[in-house]
């Protein structure tokens, strides 16, 4: 199967996770946009999603699903997005589409992370992927040099050749060179520096499920 076809397939297994007549949290990036595809088939069903980025909300509502804005939608039962990278306890690394502070936000907001993700981003050690850090902008080259005296190399992310500003007007710093045996501990120290708006370590909301596309179908991991 190629990996499209895999994210077709954990997008359309959510579905399971979401209870009728309930809002759900929508996440974002390509596999989350096969599991808006899908949920497009029963959107009779619920009253509407809480959506975690411009793209998401968009792709949402030309197929005809309410958006209903965070504030107003209370505690939600279920949050769906996928991941860059996921470990075995189901800490993942998150924020490839720069979206990684609503993530968090709508996360916080739900009692259960559904993760839908193919096989390839299931990993021992966070890291490999570039982590992304939402950052206030004149903190960039300080935060850098942080990551710098952790090991790490920082990158400013770029679109169009000027640096990509996020839904929130921030800027992200991809950083490589890390490997992340604590998620828990590193997210929360790297949260405490000035200037971090979000870092993309996703530890204290860990998924609660994934599923996982394989060329066998879809695994379902518990945490």
């Amino acid at each position: 199967m190629t990996q499209d076809e895999l994210k077709a397939l954990v997008g359309q297994a959510a579905l399971q996770y979401v209870e009728p007549g309930q809002i759900v949290g929508v996440g974002t990036g390509s596999t989350v946009n096969k599991f808006i595809e899908a949920l497009a088939t029963i959107k009779d069903r619920v009253p509407g999603a809480v959506s975690s980025s411009e793209a998401s909300t968009a792709r949402l509502q030309a197929l005809g699903i309410p958006v209903i804005a965070a504030q107003d939608a209370g505690e939600l039962s279920v949050y769906i997005d996928g991941a860059d990278e996921i470990d075995g306890q189901g800490h993942m690394v998150k924020g490839g589409g720069a979206a990684l502070t609503r993530e968090k936000i709508v996360a916080a907001q739900s009692r259960r992370f559904v993760c839908i993700a193919d096989e390839s981003k299931l990993v021992r050690t966070l890291g490999a992927f570039p982590l992304p850090v939402e950052v206030i902008p004149m903190a960039a080259a300080h935060i850098g040099r942080r990551f710098t005296s952790m090991g790490g190399t920082t990158r400013l992310r770029l679109k169009d050749g000027a640096p990509l500003v996020t839904d929130n007007g921030q800027h992200i710093l991809d950083v490589t060179g890390l490997q992340i045996t604590d998620p828990l501990g590193f997210e929360s120290q790297v949260n405490q520096w000035p200037g971090v708006v979000t870092v993309g370590v996703f530890a204290h909301q860990k998924a609660s499920v994934c599923l996982l596309g394989t060329a066998q179908g879809v695994r379902t991991l518990t945490f």
